[in-house]
């Protein structure tokens, strides 16, 4: 069962993208990547992924979201359609106020997903590549 991972080009999704290839290599399985910009499944890859896609050393497979579905739907479904072992999803620096609410995204997900999401802070790779992300990732919730 793949590892999903929502990207998008920042560096919470780069972030996300390492964790989700770190896992994917731990449970020796494939990462699937969900583009949340919106476009068609045989759009081009966005250059900044397809680096990033260079680097790992596990199987990735890459699809977009369909701009009819918000973004947490998009993650929820993708998941469901392609039986994910663990969602991955980049968080943002908050402040303490904002720690005790998370974006409303990243709560849908954690809430209505059956199976465990894990969420990275951003830019927390220290530029250390797929099989050892260096980051601060913890299951938020392991269902």
């Amino acid at each position: 069962m793949p590892v999903l991972v929502a990207y998008n080009d920042t560096t919470q999704g780069e972030a996300a993208f390492f964790a989700a290839v770190s896992e994917a290599q731990r449970r020796q399985d494939t990462v699937v990547v969900l583009v949340l910009t919106p476009a068609p499944d045989d759009a081009p890859l966005p250059s900044h992924l397809a680096n990033l896609i260079s680097q790992a050393k596990t199987g990735v497979d890459v699809a977009f979201r369909s701009d009819s579905l918000d973004v947490a739907d998009a993650i929820l479904d993708h998941a469901e359609r392609i039986d994910a072992s663990m969602i991955v999803i980049g968080s943002k620096k908050r402040s303490p106020i904002g720690k005790f609410i998370l974006g409303s995204t990243t709560q849908r997900v954690l809430l209505d997903s059956p199976i465990p999401v894990l969420v990275v802070k951003g830019g927390m790779h220290n530029g250390q590549r797929p099989d050892n992300t260096g980051g601060d990732t913890s299951i938020i919730d392991e269902r």
